[in-house]
């Protein structure tokens, strides 16, 4: 059965407080946009304002770029829809089988407060469909309130990229926000890899998150997996 997801991305192109670029972690789209692209299902590549997508240049670094993410970064049709997303407004009241919301530091910046997303989000969680999120791309979770008033995320297992893989990856000072506490000031039960930098994967009923850039493969693995039951 076909599948319809909607993979959502950042517009954000710098730190706020600092001359450092920032965008999109490649692997944390390239890895379930390839899962779902193989499997022949829809895919909605929006942002919050729509237009361009700008991608991190750490992603884009010898270490960091898996032949599946290279792949893609070197193919034009991929690269032209990164430039073109849909925004948020425009795909509000479509419906998709998953909604996933993928990483980079940038996210930390237009995912939060974003009334749209936050909406999105609500609706299909509320509707019993799948939400994910994968390493800053959490952040976007964490002021999504339900119908009732209380906090999305409380209560559930839930990962994220944590404080002290922020200090490995020398944005500590340069972050608007520390990720694992904000998660954690909103009561969920934090899962993070015994080993930093390791890939990590929660499933709590139709929640997933994953911890950081080296759990976008098992991300995208157990989302399809779980789709497909």
């Amino acid at each position: 059965m076909v599948k319809n997801i909607l993979l959502i991305v950042t517009n954000v192109t710098q730190y706020t407080n600092s001359l450092l670029k920032t965008g999109l972690w490649l692997s944390e789209l390239t890895h379930i946009y390839h899962a779902a692209k193989e499997r022949g299902w829809q895919i909605t590549i929006a942002s919050p304002l729509g237009g361009y997508t700008p991608i991190d240049p750490e992603s884009l670094k010898p270490l960091m770029l898996d032949g599946i993410s290279k792949r893609y970064y070197e193919n034009p049709a991929f690269m032209d829809i990164l430039a073109h997303t849909k925004s948020l407004n425009e795909i509000e009241n479509n419906s998709f089988d998953c909604v996933y919301l993928t990483g980079g530091h940038a996210t930390m910046y237009d995912f939060p407060d974003n009334s749209t997303l936050q909406t999105i989000l609500r609706k299909q969680y509320e509707s019993h469909k799948m939400v994910a999120a994968i390493c800053h791309g959490v952040g976007g979770l964490l002021n999504v309130r339900l119908s009732d008033g209380e906090y999305m995320i409380r209560g559930k297992s839930v990962t994220g990229f944590d404080w002290f893989e922020e200090t490995l990856a020398r944005r500590k000072n340069a972050v608007p926000f520390n990720l694992e506490a904000a998660l954690k000031e909103r009561g969920v039960h934090y899962r993070k890899a015994f080993i930093p930098m390791t890939s990590n994967v929660v499933i709590d009923g139709n929640l997933i998150t994953g911890q950081n850039p080296f759990s976008s493969k098992e991300m995208a693995k157990a989302v399809v997996q779980e789709l497909e039951k």
